[in-house]
């Protein structure tokens, strides 16, 4: 197994690279097909149902600029493969250049407890907690429009500011009614 490392190739100019990771890929190629119809820089999506990705592809792989976990609340599975496809990411990732995406949130077939593993995964790995509805046009719109400043930011576009900066300011927190785990 080999780790997914982000600063192993050159950026590309005028350019970001996104990897969608999804095991279901129900929401994952709407999305995609969103982020790539971006005109101010060029935006190459790659889609993964888990991590690692193959190893027989990788010199010809572009540098990831941002990874993004989407994980349906209403699926186990979902968030068993974002968990155990964290093992494969180099610690480097997690300096602003992971986000978690989360659907289904508002369903009642989710239980409250995913969506509270789901929040204690991104806050103790300092990442981004998006919430996406991905059952409408207008939803896909604004998850789009949240990831792309994300991506923005973590491919080095945005001038003055870097992925760790914007991963302090957006990162999840664990509310303190979730039990959190002592450090005396």
């Amino acid at each position: 197994m080999s780790l997914l490392k982000p600063f192993s190739k050159l950026p590309g100019l005028n350019s970001a690279n996104i990897l969608l990771v999804e095991s279901e890929e129900q929401f994952q190629q709407s999305l995609a097909d969103a982020l790539v119809e971006e005109t101010t820089f060029t935006v190459n999506v790659r889609l993964a149902k888990s991590l690692p990705l193959p190893v027989e592809n990788e010199e010809s792989r572009p540098r990831i600029d941002l990874v993004v976990f989407i994980i349906n609340l209403t699926s186990e599975l979902s968030l068993q493969s974002a968990e155990a496809s964290l093992k494969c990411l180099d610690p480097g990732y997690f300096l602003g250049k992971v986000c978690f995406m989360v659907t289904n949130a508002r369903s009642a077939a989710a239980p409250v407890e995913r969506l509270d593993v789901a929040r204690k995964l991104a806050a103790s790995l300092h990442c981004p907690l998006l919430f996406a509805e991905d059952q409408t046009p207008d939803g896909v719109t604004n998850a789009t429009e949240r990831l792309l400043t994300i991506l923005k930011v973590a491919a080095g576009l945005v001038p003055m500011a870097t992925a760790l900066y914007l991963s302090n300011l957006t990162r999840s927190t664990v509310p303190p009614d979730i039990e959190q785990p002592s450090f005396n």
